[in-house]
């Protein structure tokens, strides 16, 4: 139920608290990279220990972001936003003053689960914002504003985390995070309309309608895959046969389930969706792979800071926000998604080029391309979402999109650590160029011939 809304209804007041709120997860993605060494000597632990801090993050995400949408398409979209920022706050200190591997490892899964509540409450506000003021869709400008700060600043974190360890130390990773959510918080408090009142429903009936089974199936069989991806090379048969056994019970479970959670059936009759989900999953992967595989061999191969290495990357976020604001505002969905598989291909071949004199110009020109493609590719496909998806599952749909996206950026994991194996040599840059290249052609036939897709929100 919406009301009718007058004047202005996208205002900046609207739109701050819930681009405030989406920056937090992408930056918090990739802001510890450069804190684990630093953290390792803190804490007097090994440094191989301190990567479950990344790996913990990456699996809280990708099962909260679906399940953050749900529980707001039964409680509330506001209700689900604040309770999540309000664990980002917990977090952030918890992290903050920890004395040990644990306690950081419970704040960065506190920080992954908050962080996971903004993006897809956001979509389900946005949607909402726009009916009560009677329009199809939103403003281009609003969810390309949701675009740069939900999926383009992920390789911020890098300079960001570099800046805030060589200064102030490593526990101001942890510690940035609460002024930020402060602020968020406050905003959205003030400025996000309250949601209608919860209706009245038995414990059970809640339990039905969030399909609590279903986020448990779906929780076990994502962590059991992403920890099955985290093992490569090394091929674990115990979380392989785990990670088969659950996701069948998961599907089995959700096509009986009254409301399920994972649409199954959805995802099999809107193949349309299933290819979204799909594309943003390689565009991501490509993102990644550069984002931590070519800092690992800028690092160790050429000799430069973490601070440096993070300072090549960054034009890849700046141009990501650049291409994201006019292809938003036309609501395009066909062309950008196009021009963001042409932009991983060009990619790709010139990762393989790497090993060259030219490398410091190649990786600039990459990072470039791989903006271009991020931009385009992260909000033709949220246009693409915003149109393809049910507006009753469009929370929870949305919340999928970026599990998918951290699938990709997991497997970039997996691929690093196999072509890495002994070290960050250029036979290994090279490996990756070609896989890259792989699914990059891959990203561009299932777009070229995918007839489904408009030309744009409105066509």
């Amino acid at each position: 139920m919406t009301t009718s809304i007058t004047g202005k209804p996208f205002s900046w007041r609207f739109t701050t608290p819930l681009f405030i709120g989406s920056v937090l997860n992408p930056i918090n993605s990739s802001l510890i990279a450069t804190a684990l060494i630093p953290i390792a000597a803190g804490i007097h632990v090994g440094v191989g220990q301190t990567a479950i801090l990344v790996s913990a993050l990456y699996v809280a995400t990708a099962i909260a972001q679906p399940t953050a949408g749900k529980a707001a398409e039964v409680f509330g979209p506001r209700r689900v936003f604040v309770t999540g920022i309000l664990l980002v706050l917990l977090g952030g200190l918890l992290g903050g003053f920890a004395p040990n591997l644990t306690v950081l490892l419970v704040s960065r899964v506190l920080i992954g689960l908050g962080t996971s509540c903004a993006y897809p409450t956001a979509m389900l506000l946005i949607r909402r914002r726009a009916q009560a003021a009677g329009l199809d869709r939103p403003p281009g400008g609003v969810l390309g504003g949701l675009q740069i700060a939900g999926i383009a600043t992920a390789s911020l974190g890098l300079p960001i985390g570099g800046v805030l360890v060589q200064f102030l130390g490593w526990r101001a990773v942890f510690f940035i995070n609460v002024p930020v959510a402060v602020l968020a918080l406050v905003a959205a408090l003030l400025w996000i309309p309250r949601d209608v009142p919860i209706e009245r429903r038995s414990p059970r009936a809640v339990v039905s309608s969030l399909d609590v089974t279903g986020i448990i199936g779906f929780a076990l069989a994502m962590t059991s895959l992403l920890f099955f991806l985290s093992s490569l090379p090394t091929v674990n048969g115990t979380f392989l046969a785990a990670t088969v056994v659950l996701w069948v019970a998961e599907v089995l479970w959700e096509l009986r389930a009254k409301t399920p959670f994972l649409d199954i059936r959805l995802l099999a009759d809107n193949l349309a969706l299933t290819r979204t989900y799909l594309r943003f999953a390689i565009v991501l992967f490509c993102a990644y792979v550069v984002l931590y595989g070519i800092t690992q061999w800028l690092e160790a191969s050429r000799g430069l800071s973490e601070g440096t290495a993070g300072l090549l990357i960054l034009p890849m976020t700046v141009v990501s926000g650049i291409v994201t604001i006019p292809i938003a505002r036309r609501n395009l969905i066909r062309s950008p998604l196009l021009i963001a598989a042409v932009a991983c291909i060009a990619a790709g071949v010139g990762v393989l080029f790497l090993h060259t004199d030219a490398w410091l110009v190649i990786t600039l020109i990459i990072t470039v391309v791989l903006g271009i493609s991020q931009g385009a590719g992260g909000s033709g496909n949220t246009t693409a979402l915003y149109t393809q998806a049910p507006p009753e599952q469009l929370a929870t749909a949305s919340g999928l999109l970026r599990s998918f996206g951290y699938i990709g950026s997991i497997a970039s994991s997996a691929i690093i650590g196999i072509v890495f194996r002994d070290s960050a040599s250029d036979a290994g840059v090279t490996s990756i160029g070609w896989i890259m290249l792989g699914v990059s052609v891959v990203l561009l036939l299932i777009t070229f011939f995918d007839r489904t897709l408009k030309r744009s929100a409105s066509a």
